[in-house]
């Protein structure tokens, strides 16, 4: 056994002064949203599984992130009016980021898939082979035309604040089914985008709960999760550091009363003991059949493809995946070559997720996402010095309508939610926020948004802050 430290005067007082504050808070405790006996893990919990408030529709969650913003009159919101209107002004042009111009048709076909007969254009060809599973929302309309606000508005719920991301408090309020591997990982080829690692942030939440990057342009387990591998130690040697590592931070948190920094730091080095055999499991793809690789095709995202199907299997609660890196959606200009190249990609891997997930048995417990942080105009940006290089064929961010769909998971498939105006400007019929797509995950997720809370400096705080409403349409 360890010796007991003395107290400092500080910690005397503490304990002594503060006793009867401490009882009041644990009675006040149960009341801010996650009672104990809905299954609400301690502030300082594990990552155990946990019962959510309802019976869940869905048990994981992959997050297909377009970064940069996809054009959505390209892709899942056919607008022939559009098309009809090729270089002539339109009536109306709302405010962007930046001067635009007249009408700039699409320059790819569209077509009815499936019994539903939902439109998808010609670059996600393979993945509107499932569009009778999919849930399109053609009414998606976020704050402002800022990647930086519009990506933490998607991801955290607020586009200024630190506010933990939407990983985070699924693994909050859920745990994660593998305690081998973490509850949430984000996968970035080359590099963090926009805002770094705020996007995957536990904010206030404790640090456990934060995502773990992966830059998934290595295929090498080794270089793929940094240190899984430790060159010096055989097993049963770190299993004995730890353990005397684990005596000496429990005899230090003992005297810091629960130090949210310091609990995450001792969780971390017990996973990173756990995660050494599994990690190398779940990421060699060499263990997947020759067909199953051939379906998902060639590249980095057919690989991130494949490994989010191999972490859900394996019981990961939440997987992002982000698509645009070095070349990000974000087509200004050359949209044509730019849009073709990364449906490229990214089409055949979708569809072979979506059909793999199906094929396992998985896709109704699992919650495909996929969205950019906004959408792209319907007219032309126009140039200006330095900046498009003097062309006149991309489009400037739109915040005002976009598309995201959701498969599987519980949500209603083969099914259109919503619209934008004619021109595909913005959102007119059922209109859904960004806040309002949140709520209705966490539903899925057995979540009330407006009871799922954590208290941090005199407030309760949740994903959705004073908004969101669950869209109940799109539930099946």
């Amino acid at each position: 056994m360890l010796p007991n430290l003395p107290l400092s005067r500080r910690q005397l007082l503490q304990r002594s002064g503060m006793g009867f504050g401490a009882l009041a808070l644990g009675a006040l405790s149960g009341g801010n949203g996650l009672l104990a006996d809905e299954g609400a893990p301690p502030v300082f919990g594990n990552m155990l599984p946990r019962q959510p408030h309802f019976p869940v529709k869905a048990k994981h969650i992959i997050h297909i992130f377009a970064n940069g913003g996809a054009s959505h009159v390209d892709t899942f919101d056919p607008k022939p009016l559009l098309n009809e209107h090729h270089g002539k002004m339109l009536p109306t042009v709302l405010k962007t980021e930046r001067p635009t111009g007249a009408a700039f048709g699409s320059p790819f076909k569209f077509q009815k898939y499936g019994k539903s007969g939902i439109e998808v254009s010609e670059l996600f060809k393979h993945v509107a082979e499932n569009v009778d599973d999919m849930c399109i929302i053609r009414s998606m309309h976020a704050d402002v035309p800022n990647h930086e606000p519009s990506l933490l508005l998607l991801n955290c719920g607020d586009a200024r604040q630190v506010r933990p991301s939407m990983g985070s408090w699924m693994t909050y309020g859920l745990g994660t089914l593998n305690q081998n591997l973490p509850g949430f990982v984000v996968m970035c080829p080359g590099g963090y985008p926009i805002q770094e690692s705020q996007n995957w942030q536990a904010g206030f939440l404790p640090g456990v709960f934060q995502g773990t990057y992966l830059d998934t342009k290595h295929s090498d387990v080794e270089k793929l999760v940094e240190h899984v591998k430790h060159n010096f130690s055989s097993p049963k040697q770190q299993r004995t550091q730890l353990d005397l590592l684990l005596q000496l931070n429990e005899q230090h948190a003992k005297t810091r009363q629960q130090d949210a920094q310091l609990e995450s730091r001792i969780q971390s080095f017990e996973l990173a003991y756990r995660m050494q055999m599994e990690a190398s499991d779940v990421f060699d793809l060499s263990k997947e059949p020759k067909h199953i690789r051939e379906m998902y095709g060639e590249g980095t995202q057919a690989r991130q493809m494949m490994y989010a199907r191999r972490m859900v299997e394996k019981g990961v609660r939440f997987v992002q995946i982000w698509h645009g890196e070095g070349q990000p959606w974000d087509h200004h200009d050359d949209l044509e070559v730019g849009h073709r190249k990364l449906c490229g990609e990214c089409d055949q891997p979708i569809a072979a997720l979506i059909k793999d997930l199906k094929q396992r048995g998985l896709l109704d417990e699992t919650l495909i996402i996929w969205s950019g942080e906004f959408g792209r105009t319907p007219v032309v940006e126009m140039p200006k010095p330095g900046s498009n290089a003097g062309k006149i064929n991309g489009r400037d961010h739109n915040h005002w309508g976009f598309t995201t769909w959701l498969c599987g998971g519980g949500v209603k498939g083969g099914h259109v939610h919503g619209a934008t105006d004619e021109f595909g400007f913005k959102a007119a019929v059922d209109p859904v926020h960004v806040h309002d797509l949140q709520a209705t995950i966490m539903r899925l997720m057995g979540f009330d948004h407006e009871r799922f809370t954590f208290r941090y400096a005199g407030r309760d705080f949740r994903l959705t802050d004073v908004h969101g409403k669950v869209v109940k349409s799109l539930i099946a």
